[in-house]
């Protein structure tokens, strides 16, 4: 045997190396390991850190190596790692670690809109070069680089505070004075092809959204003509693309996360979502808490998932989650039938005028070359959907397509071919007139765009409060029973709704070109999308325009601006609050709140003892090297009063599931931003036979920074008719202007 042999044997011996077969390196999983903050000057050496404590769980150091994917460092303290069950569970009792939590797929949250809102353009801006300081970061699908949104003439130099990158790659050969910086994060499937580039069109459309130019004649297929604009046109953009066709990891968006913070954005948009989860094993709850540490408020989208109640998702109280409304356009398309007779859907759909023969699809595939074909709900030879007989039609030749839906939507759909969608009680006459001759024919229109009643929600925007599945709950209590030794684990049930609500219905941005509408729109540059993905850019950019005029604010208090200035629904539905929290956003009734409530890392760091997390956890929060960090007990800090303990802006609590009879106390801090001296006088609505009372109803102000407490009592009979929900208000009133809102909601599960 050769020396070199010898010495790889003792070497293989001694480390207890053992080679690990393929089925066996399938059955490892990525697992995220959160460790909390990263300490000062500790990024450099968090890699190595990072070994070391894998290699103590595993046994083998190059086996560590081989299984670690990626190590945070810059800002989140913590790595990913291919991990077998025993390993996770070692590895969660080890000094230091947080959360150890698997890595899954989360999904997307699927121009007239700023007019609508009364932003007007080019007006009610404090002045360009202050708010091209702003730098926005949009975690998503990428972006299209070369979107006439995007362009970046007349722009400056990046800030001075700008300390990112621009990665680029095929399709994004080049960043500009607008769009500052482009990375993207694939840490599972890595591809040499990987690129920030915008293949699906989600970031581009929602980047524009916050921050495009102005562009004129913007359209599709001549529908919704006008000018297309962000609501903080001269902010500059960071694109972090953590969306894939497999979805959006949650170790990308950590990763994402970590980099953006030091980077130097000022806000982060992320319409991103999954199942609600205990806030240390939440990758956007726990990003979210970071950059809210460095003075980055972080907007989310809700969900899709409506119009159900448990929906909401992206709760975390340190993040500003967002619900979507309608505005007062919709687009509608008129089907007329050779009777005569003509349905009109308020969708959009067709590009063109057709006229054609009708059939129904019973007829088979060789009748429908040339045809318009109608096709009923359920048919499973056309999809077994409303969804996709516009792909099978066209396959088949078909010229056109009119689609029966078994429920009302409100949400505008491009199809590939001209069509039209009809609501069950049409289809019904359509197919009673399509028996009733040789001939059948039919015209569909272009759509056209008329006005609508809004603001109200959509249908689809997803409801509060939030929900732990029964399965995840009962994981999570058998995980904490059998980790309470180590107390580190503890299940948040925080009461929650979205907070506000803006446009994402219906919504026209900018379109990447890599991606496609339909056949007819290789190369359209603008798209007509619907979701709270939509509606969480319109927030986040009235939380830059805010801080554009508030640059020292904190998120806190940027998130109270928009909140108590929200404009309340016109329209209510049962889920009353549930459904949109504060309201519509008013960006330029924010920018002067008169009053904030304002949160301080050391209150949100409060109310996590207050939810249950233990305080070994929460002390990994606060960061700081070994010699400096110093132990956090929650029994030495005062936990907040009331029923929510939170100085938040507005006042919710899940009640008792038996009796009728609720009694809450709620505490509250504000602060003056006004000009010179002010006097507030308390107002308050409430529903019959409920007291709320307000203590005291009058607070003066002497100047402005000054803090005034006050207290909010809440007593009465929850009735039969509130099916479970008791809503009511609380506005400070200055007789100057001011209006401060805060929404109250209790909730009694069970009587919905």
């Amino acid at each position: 045997m050769s020396l070199w042999l010898l010495i790889l044997s003792f070497y293989l011996v001694n480390t207890g190396f053992k080679a690990e077969t393929q089925d066996e390196f399938d059955k490892r999983e990525p697992y995220i390991v959160y460790m909390g903050d990263a300490a000062e000057k500790y990024n450099a050496e968090a890699s190595e850190n990072h070994h070391n404590l894998l290699s103590k769980v595993i046994g083998v150091r190059n086996k560590a190596r081989e299984v670690r994917m990626y190590s945070y460092g810059k800002n989140i303290d913590g790595f990913v790692a291919r991990l077998l069950p025993n390993e996770v569970e070692m590895l969660s009792r080890e000094e230091g670690v947080v959360s150890v939590f698997k890595n899954t797929q989360r999904q997307l949250h699927t121009t007239r809109s700023w007019d609508f809102l009364g932003f007007v353009e080019s007006k009610y801006r404090i002045s360009e070069a202050v708010e091209s300081n702003i730098i926005v970061g949009v975690l998503d699908t990428g972006i299209y680089i070369d979107s006439p949104s995007f362009d970046d003439k007349g722009f400056g130099p990046p800030p001075a505070k700008w300390k990112g990158k621009c990665v680029t790659g095929n399709n994004l050969t080049r960043c500009n004075n607008k769009v500052i910086g482009a990375r993207y994060y694939h840490l599972k499937r890595p591809n040499y092809n990987d690129t920030a580039a915008d293949y699906d069109g989600h970031g581009t459309h929602i980047t524009s959204t916050i921050a495009g130019v102005a562009v004129s004649n913007a359209n599709l297929f001549g529908i919704a003509n006008g000018t297309a604009r962000g609501g903080v046109p001269s902010a500059r953009i960071a694109t972090y693309k953590v969306c894939w066709e497999e979805g959006c990891s949650d170790m990308d968006m950590l990763a994402a996360f970590d980099e953006a913070i030091s980077d130097g954005v000022d806000m982060i948009s992320i319409s991103i979502g999954g199942a609600s989860l205990p806030f240390f094993e939440d990758p956007i709850a726990i990003g979210s808490f970071h950059a809210m540490k460095r003075g980055i408020l972080t907007t989310c989208s809700a969900g899709n998932n409506g119009p159900g109640l448990y929906t909401v998702s992206n709760l975390a109280p340190w993040v500003m989650t967002v619900a979507a409304n309608s505005v007062d356009r919709k687009f509608e398309t008129v089907v007329k039938l050779g009777n005569g007779d003509t349905a009109t859907v308020s969708m959009f759909i067709s590009r063109t005028i057709y006229l054609a023969c009708m059939t129904p699809w019973d007829n088979g595939e060789d009748k429908a070359m040339g045809k318009i074909v109608y096709c009923e709900v359920g048919r499973e030879e056309a999809g077994g959907s409303s969804e996709g007989q516009d792909h099978i039609i066209r396959s088949l030749k078909g010229a056109g397509v009119i689609v029966q839906l078994l429920e009302p939507t409100d949400m505008a759909t491009s199809t590939l071919i001209p069509g039209s969608y009809v609501l069950y009680e049409v289809g019904t006459k359509i197919s009673d007139y399509i028996n009733s001759t040789k001939n059948p024919q039919a015209v569909i229109f272009k759509t056209r765009t008329t006005k609508m009643l809004a603001p109200s929600i959509a249908s689809f925007s997803a409801r509060g409060p939030q929900r732990i599945s029964p399965n995840i709950l009962k994981v999570f209590i058998y995980l904490c029973i059998y980790l309470s030794a180590y107390k580190r684990f503890s299940l948040s049930l925080f009461f929650r709704q979205p907070d506000i609500s803006a446009p994402g219905l219906n919504i026209l941005a900018a379109y990447s070109k890599l991606a496609t509408v339909t056949v007819y729109a290789k190369d359209t540059l603008f798209s007509i999308m619907s979701g709270t993905s939509m509606a969480c850019p319109h927030a986040a950019a009235a939380a830059a325009y805010v801080k554009s005029f508030h640059p020292d604010w904190s998120p806190a208090a940027i998130k109270s601006a928009l909140m108590t200035t929200a404009t309340p629904m016109r329209t209510k539905d049962i889920e009353a609050e549930l459904s949109y929290g504060s309201g519509q956003i008013n960006p330029r009734r924010a920018i002067h709140p008169g009053l904030v409530y304002d949160i301080t890392e050391t209150s949100y760091l409060s109310f996590l003892c207050k939810e249950g997390y233990n305080s070994t956890s929460i002390g990994l929060l606060l960061g700081g090297s070994n010699e400096t960090k110093k132990e956090y007990r929650c029994v030495d800090h005062k936990q907040g009063l009331g029923s929510d303990g939170l100085n938040y802006p507005s006042m919710h609590k899940q009640v008792g599931s038996k009796g009728t009879n609720v009694s809450e106390t709620f505490y509250r801090t504000v602060r003056s931003v006004g000009y010179g001296p002010s006097t507030y006088v308390a107002r308050v609505w409430a529903p019959k036979g409920v007291r709320v009372e307000v203590e005291p109803r009058v607070m003066s102000f002497v100047k402005p920074g000054e803090e005034k407490h006050f207290k909010v009592v809440i007593d009465g009979v929850m009735e039969e008719a509130m099916r479970g929900i008791l809503s009511a208000s609380v506005e400070w009133d200055d007789s100057r202007g001011h209006l401060v809102r805060s929404p109250i909601l209790l909730f009694q599960a069970g009587k919905m």
